[in-house]
């Protein structure tokens, strides 16, 4: 009887448990109503107006942000545009005054001619200017000296390279001057003094009758530079074939004129090497030729492209070889005893 009362509790209490929970159930859908489907689609427009004005408030921002940008780029343009400008006056100026200061010195030189000059005074040369404090680089006019019964001669002074005081000789840098030219042409000299050009070898005898050195400064088409310097150089006269002489040799381009000592000059008219071969007409210029070159300075200019495929153009063999036309080239002389 006990055991049928316990069962009899057991399934009230079960029941009454079952009752509360379905309460429960009813009263959490009675708060939480299911949506509607017109309020979804509400809800939905809503979202994708929000997301339409976020996109375009963003294109708009994006495009602001594009103009800002080229406003800047083009104010950078113009202040890029405005400094070379300025760089292209002030390099103006500077040529302009240049030249003015190189024709007021010229004009100082020339009224040095009416005075009596002596052999301790007398303008020989590129040196003896800078010692009378003519120090800037250019074309001075040499006066005519009675004492050595040299006449007037235009020549390029470098009055900055290792202490100053060089007279140019010969440069190659524009290639424009062909230098396959005759005995005449390389006795009294040719091209411009600016540009491409060689002294005279009268005037080069003229400048080394007193002890000299040779200066030679060498450029190839990567833009390295090189130079070799002889601290004893002179040419005999025309009737010794304007004979070259050097020695003590020193730089970092190689002694590629030492082949080329106590050697004549030739040119295309005029056949003064030691070779059975006619070096000047196979080299196409007037040089010191030996039989025939370790260097070739008055050869054919040839441009970037085609300057590794000649024996005939500027080569310096103790650099870059036989077959190699260097970009520039200079030649300068001062005297043994110049002192900066």
């Amino acid at each position: 009887m006990a055991k049928a009362n316990l069962n009899l509790v057991t399934l009230v209490v079960t029941l009454l448990l079952l009752a509360e929970t379905w309460a429960q159930s009813a009263r959490k859908r009675q708060v939480n109503p299911k949506p509607t489907k017109t309020q979804c689609c509400d809800e939905v427009r809503s979202l994708k107006i929000q997301v339409a004005n976020l996109t375009s408030l963003l294109e708009e921002l994006s495009r602001k942000q594009q103009t800002d940008m080229m406003n800047v780029v083009r104010q950078i343009m113009d202040l890029d545009k405005q400094n070379r400008l300025q760089e292209d006056r002030v390099t103006e100026a500077e040529m302009r005054y240049s030249e003015i200061h190189n024709r007021v010195e010229i004009m100082q030189l020339q009224s040095l001619q009416s005075a009596p000059q002596t052999s301790s005074d007398a303008i020989y040369d590129c040196a003896s200017l800078y010692t009378k404090n003519y120090k800037i680089s250019g074309e001075y006019k040499l006066p005519k000296d009675e004492f050595l019964g040299a006449p007037e001669l235009n020549v390029f002074c470098d009055m900055e390279t290792n202490g100053g005081g060089w007279t140019v000789i010969q440069r190659r840098k524009i290639g424009l001057t062909s230098f396959n030219r005759d005995w005449k042409h390389y006795k009294n000299g040719f091209g411009s003094i600016r540009g491409d050009f060689w002294l005279g070898n009268d005037h080069i005898f003229r400048l080394t009758r007193q002890p000299s050195m040779l200066r030679i400064e060498l450029e190839d088409w990567e833009g390295e530079t090189r130079f070799a310097e002889y601290g004893f150089f002179t040419l005999g006269n025309e009737l010794n074939s304007y004979k070259l002489f050097i020695a003590n040799y020193s730089g970092n381009a190689g002694d590629s004129l030492r082949y080329h000592n106590n050697t004549n000059f030739s040119t295309n008219n005029k056949d003064n090497d030691k070779c059975v071969d006619d070096c000047a007409s196979l080299r196409k210029g007037g040089y010191w030729y030996n039989c025939c070159t370790d260097s070739n300075l008055n050869g054919v200019f040839y441009r970037y492209g085609e300057h590794t495929k000649n024996t005939d153009g500027i080569t310096w063999y103790g650099w870059h070889g036989s077959t190699y036309s260097l970009k520039k080239v200079e030649m300068k002389v001062r005297p043994v005893g110049f002192q900066p």
